[in-house]
């Protein structure tokens, strides 16, 4: 299958400062991919440039096979895009907007009517269409950018931030349709709230200053292994017990435990760690109740590609 968006070697300046650096990645038809990154790691640049609303210095981009330089318009006619906050004319009534948008599209007549029922009517906002925009609350305003992106079909839906602001249902209700919204398109979707991408997509790739440390980070190799340990004992004698096994790196409590008896411990990820941990705190008579493997979440990968110490000197 080949890719539905294709970048090689994209490198962005503004002026003397270099914003991306050599990205390369490839987006296959109907994936939803996350795209991480502290802010200013250059997702918003790389959006625009996927976009056509900027140029890369150098490098390719190519979407729905068409060149974003070369062939702008019709990368635009394959494309969609929901910026941040994105501005509505706030005196257009939901209806109105939507049909102005259409237009733009190059929908008419019956087509346009069509395309702006079919949006409202998947983005439930049949009941808010002679609403001004202005007058709606966050989460139907990001249900009319999305509504607007939609009309025209695009095959490409490029999403940031669309669930910054939203209380947590309008949260659950966002992640829902982006999930529907895969059935028919593909999804590029950046986002500061990293628990909700790893609930929606299927890939993640993560982004450091301009640079694309990843295009699979959930795929990325294990790094040390994470235990959580519940114990009946002082703190300072299962600390010194567990602190004696060969391999393990710290403890610290538990953020997530009640009390002092959880810990979390970081050790090298070897076959017999766990026994030789029970072995050591029974033998210090302390009771183990619990010595399990903490699931590496995306936040964990993250922090890993993230804190290391040659991203730090890069």
């Amino acid at each position: 299958m080949s890719a539905i968006v294709l970048a090689q070697h994209v490198t962005k300046w503004y002026g003397p400062r270099r914003a991306v650096t050599d990205v390369s990645f490839a987006i296959e038809p109907g994936e939803i991919v996350g795209l991480l990154g502290p802010n200013g790691s250059g997702k918003s640049t790389i959006f625009r440039m996927l976009t056509g609303y900027l140029v890369p210095t150098s490098g390719r981009i190519e979407v729905a096979g068409h060149d974003v330089v070369a062939d702008s318009l019709a990368v635009r006619r394959a494309i969609s895009y929901v910026p941040e906050d994105a501005p509505l004319y706030e005196h257009m009534r939901v209806g109105e907007f939507l049909h102005f948008m259409a237009g733009l599209k190059g929908l008419r007549g019956a087509a346009a009517r069509a395309a702006v029922a079919a949006a409202a009517d998947r983005l439930d906002l049949t009941r808010v269409m002679t609403i001004s925009t202005g007058k709606l609350s966050r989460g139907f305003r990001q249900r009319v950018s999305i509504a607007q992106a939609l009309l025209g079909d695009p095959k490409i839906l490029v999403l940031d931030e669309p669930t910054s602001g939203l209380d947590p249902h309008q949260v659950i209700a966002v992640r829902d349709l982006i999930q529907s919204l895969a059935e028919r398109h593909t999804v590029l979707i950046a986002s500061h709230i990293l628990p909700e991408i790893e609930k929606i997509a299927s890939r993640v790739m993560i982004l450091l200053d301009g640079t694309l440390l990843t295009v699979d980070a959930l795929k990325e190799p294990a790094g040390d292994l994470v235990m959580q340990l519940a114990v009946a004992g002082s703190e300072e004698a299962v600390r010194r017990a567990v602190m004696a096994v060969a391999g393990v790196r710290r403890i610290a409590a538990d953020p997530d435990g009640a009390g002092s008896s959880r810990y979390l411990i970081e050790a090298e990820r070897r076959p017999s760690i766990a026994a030789e941990l029970v072995a050591a705190l029974v033998a210090a008579g302390i009771a183990v109740s619990e010595l399990t493997e903490r699931r590496r979440t995306l936040e964990d990968v993250f922090l890993e590609l993230t804190r290391g110490p040659a991203r730090v000197a890069a």
